[in-house]
């Protein structure tokens, strides 16, 4: 594939290999980017309703460090709140978007977060698919939203860094920059995102001040992940670096060999990336020395996994890997159907992941097994999300399915 982002159809399959990666309709919202309750909805009301929920869900379960944001928190482990569905789930609830769904959904306080290429970003009630709010961006959403302290941050086509109220939509604040395909990392005060524009920035989070930037030297698809107060970057030239979360200092920079759309996870002491040679690579956190390179079949725009020693990853050759995590040596491999571009999401032991073939899988962490498959209607590129014994998933027609 050809990486020109100035073209809108590669556009969009550029932001499709880091989620893992416009129409109108009846009821969009306004032009000015004002938030649209639906109809019979009073705004307010619902604000009431659902700012404590959306609040107490900002850490996650108690004692966990999962987080409502792509990959499940900062360090992007790939971890969700769970609990998965009990069994073969079945469809739940459909709803449909006006254009494709890339990004990835994220689940908070009650409440589905997803941005779709009809501009939108919407919040839908996870146990029925109502949608409460959409919010109206300037081009097309491609990244997934961060959940916290009650504000969804969520960055669009249109170069802007958009944090809007959780419970109503309202926008609160917008960073204007490079186009986002890039999810935010929230901690500390700070929202960390990077952009089109080559940048990694850090914001203050209640305001949206920029606190500083770092160039990384080549354009960002991939979403930063910050742990232990570093925040690691990877760029389409194939840098992975390393930067402090409260300076932006550089701390070290390694070149790969191949341009990296995969977002790094962090986990033990290392950073994993894949990249489009089709390697998975471990680093060293604290050094950026390599530890070792795991070679797919084909290119890895899957965002990988991290949980009990062991690294998940899908690849364009159709197949979701486990990969010991010390050694680089394989666990299993898991075939689908087709291209895995879709991350894979970790709950209590069995991994979830899309495939291009249209189909959601559940697999056994420990052996690969498969356990169920669900067709989802159209190619899966977003990471799955799993809550309350539900799972979500986008699809390229515009669907998301909730199934349980």
């Amino acid at each position: 594939m050809r990486w020109d982002p100035r073209r809108k159809t590669v556009s969009i399959a550029a932001a499709l290999l880091i989620l893992g990666a416009g129409a109108s309709g009846s009821a969009a919202g306004q032009a000015d980017g004002t938030p649209t309750p639906s109809a019979g909805e009073d705004a307010a009301a619902a604000a009431g309703a659902l700012a404590g929920d959306i609040l107490g869900a900002a850490l996650g379960p108690a004692g966990s460090s999962v987080r409502p944001m792509f990959r499940g928190g900062p360090a992007r482990t790939g971890e969700q709140p769970g609990p998965g569905p009990d069994g073969p789930p079945e469809p739940l609830w459909r709803f449909q978007a006006d254009a494709d769904l890339f990004a990835s959904p994220v689940v908070a306080g009650g409440t589905v977060y997803v941005g779709s290429f009809d501009d939108n970003v919407y919040a839908l009630d996870a146990a029925t698919g109502a949608e409460r709010w959409r919010f109206q961006t300037g081009d097309d959403v491609a990244a997934a939203a961060a959940v916290a302290d009650g504000v969804v941050y969520v960055g669009g086509l249109d170069g802007n860094l958009y944090a809007l109220d959780a419970a109503t939509g309202a926008e609160r604040w917008r960073f204007g920059a490079g186009a986002f395909v890039a999810s935010a990392a929230v901690e500390g005060g700070l929202a960390y995102v990077s952009s089109w524009d080559g940048n990694l920035y850090a914001l203050d989070a209640a305001t949206g001040d920029e606190r500083w930037r770092f160039p990384s030297g080549a354009e960002v698809y991939a979403s930063p992940a910050v742990a232990a107060g570093v925040v690691y970057v990877a760029n389409t030239a194939g840098g992975v670096s390393a930067v402090d979360a409260t300076t932006g200092a550089e701390r070290w920079t390694r070149p790969l060999d191949e341009p990296v759309f995969s977002s790094p996870a962090v986990a033990g002491g290392a950073v994993y990336v894949g990249d489009a040679g089709g390697g998975l690579t471990a680093l060293d956190a604290a050094t950026g020395a390599e530890r070792w390179r795991f070679a797919t079949g084909a290119r890895v725009a899957s965002s990988p996994a991290v949980v009990g020693g062991v690294v998940y990853v899908g690849s364009d050759d159709g197949n979701l890997y486990a990969v010991e995590s010390a050694t680089g040596l394989e666990r299993w491999r898991f075939p689908t159907q087709a291209e895995v571009f879709s991350s894979p999401a970790i709950v209590a032991g069995v991994v979830y992941v899309g495939g291009l073939d249209g189909t959601l899988y559940a697999v056994a962490a420990d052996t690969g097994a498969e356990r169920w498959r669900v067709a989802v209607g159209s190619d899966v590129y977003g990471s799955p999300a799993v809550s309350g014994g539900i799972v979500y998933v986008g699809g390229v027609d515009g669907t998301l399915v909730a199934a349980g």
